[in-house]
C-alpha cells in the first residue's frame, strides 16, 4: 500500500495577509520541493469539506455559525487569527482533509497518510479560534476516527506550541490520550506537567514542557522515556500526529533547534509504534512551521519515512532541561501509567 498525500488548492488561497508567518508560501515551498524531489510511493488522495455534524463533534454552535459568517469576509479574529474570502471553506476542507486521511487509513486504502493543510488546527478550541487555527483538525479527525471503529486514538504533537485546543477537547475524555512536547513557557501559555486532564481523562494529559535551544537528543529522550512508553501501554488503534515544524532550529517564532533529522527520527519511531500497536495505521496532519526551507525539508524527510525510503534512528545527547522535565513529568503521571514505575525510563 502506499502513503495517501492529501493537498487541495484550495488551500493557497487562505491568506492572512502580505506579512503574516501562515503563508501561503508554506505549502507552495513543499509542494516544490515535492515536485523537485518526487517520491515513490505516495498516492495522492482528494480530500473532501467536513459536514456540520463532523465539526459539530469538536465544536459548539456559536463558533460554528461565526466562523461560517466570516465566508467570503476578510476579517481579524484576534490579533494573530486573520481570514481572507477563502478561508472558510479552506478551513472546512483542512478538516475534511483529515477526515479523508482518517478514512484511508482505517479502511486499508493507505498504508499511512500526510494531509498538508492550511490552516492549521490544534489551537482552536472547541468555542473558540485562536492562533491562526480555526478548526481543530486534529480533534476532528480522533472523533472520526471512533466512528469508523477505533477505540482509543493517540493525538501526538510536536509542534513548537502547545495544542491548548487539542488538549481542551479531550480533558476529560480516555478514549484519546494527548501528548505534547513544546516550548515554555511560550504561546498559548499552557502546557504545564500539572495539565494531566480531569475526571475519566485524568492522566490521559501528558505534557513535557521544555526551554527554547532544546535539540534532537532533547526530543529523543522525551520520545523514549515519556511518550513511548505511556503509548505502547495505552495500544491505540489510530496515532494521529500534529505535524508543526516550528521546533526547527531555522524556524522564525520558534526557539528550538530540531533538525529535519530529528523530525524523521520522531516520525520513526511514531511509525514503529503504529506498527506495534496497531497495524501501522499513522497520519500526520500540517500544523506549524515557518522557516520555508526548514519546512520544506522537514516535511520530505518525514514523507521519506512514511513511504519507507528512510527509517532514522533517535540521536543521543540530551543536555539538563529534557531530563529534568521528563522526570517532572513522569512524577505527576506515576499513578495513571504503570511504566512509569518500572526500569523502562532512564529519567
Amino acid at each position: 500500500m502506499s502513503t495517501a498525500l492529501l493537498t487541495d488548492p484550495l488551500f493557497l488561497r487562505h491568506d492572512p495577509g502580505p506579512y503574516h508567518p501562515e503563508s501561503p508560501a508554506r505549502l507552495e515551498s513543499i509542494l516544490n520541493l515535492l515536485g523537485e524531489a518526487p517520491l515513490e510511493g505516495l498516492s495522492a488522495s482528494t480530500p473532501r469539506e467536513a459536514t456540520e455534524e463532523e465539526l459539530a463533534r469538536v465544536h459548539g454552535d456559536a463558533l460554528r455559525h461565526y466562523l461560517r459568517s466570516l465566508d467570503g469576509r476578510t476579517a481579524m479574529i484576534d490579533a494573530d487569527t486573520v481570514t481572507s474570502p477563502q478561508s472558510y471553506r479552506a478551513a472546512v476542507l483542512a478538516a475534511g482533509a483529515a477526515l479523508s486521511a482518517v478514512e484511508d487509513v482505517m479502511s486499508g486504502r493507505a498504508a499511512n497518510a500526510f494531509a498538508l493543510v492550511r490552516p492549521p488546527g490544534h489551537h482552536a478550541e472547541p468555542d473558540r479560534a485562536m492562533g491562526f487555527c480555526l478548526f481543530n483538525n486534529a480533534a476532528v479527525a480522533a472523533e472520526h476516527a471512533l466512528r469508523l471503529g477505533a477505540r482509543k486514538v493517540l493525538i501526538n504533537d510536536w509542534d513548537v506550541h502547545h495544542g491548548n485546543g487539542t488538549q481542551a477537547a479531550f480533558w476529560t475524555r480516555r478514549d484519546v490520550l494527548y501528548q505534547s512536547v513544546h516550548q515554555f513557557p511560550f504561546y498559548p501559555g499552557t502546557g504545564a506537567h500539572q495539565e494531566t486532564g480531569e475526571r475519566e481523562g485524568k492522566g490521559f494529559t501528558v505534557n513535557c514542557p521544555l526551554p527554547g535551544e532544546q535539540r534532537d537528543g532533547d526530543y529523543a529522550a522525551v520520545y523514549q522515556d515519556l511518550f513511548l512508553p505511556i503509548a505502547e501501554e495505552f495500544r491505540p488503534d489510530l496515532i494521529l500526529v500534529s505535524a508543526g515544524f516550528d521546533p526547527h532550529e531555522d524556524d522564525p517564532l520558534g526557539g528550538m533547534k530540531v533538525t529535519e533529522r530529528g523530525f524523521a527520527a520522531m516520525c520513526s519511531a511514531l511509525m514503529d509504534l503504529a506498527q506495534g500497536t496497531c497495524g501501522g495505521r499513522l497520519v500526520l496532519l500540517l500544523e506549524g512551521g515557518y522557516s520555508l526551507p526548514g519546512l520544506s525539508r522537514s516535511v520530505h524527510a518525514c514523507l521519506e519515512v512514511l513511504t519507507g525510503g528512510r527509517k532514522e534512528a533517535f540521536p543521543e545527547g540530551a543536555g539538563h532541561a529534557a531530563p529534568a522535565s521528563i522526570r517532572e513529568a513522569r512524577e505527576v503521571l506515576r499513578g495513571y501509567w504503570s511504566c512509569l514505575t518500572n526500569a523502562r525510563g532512564r529519567a
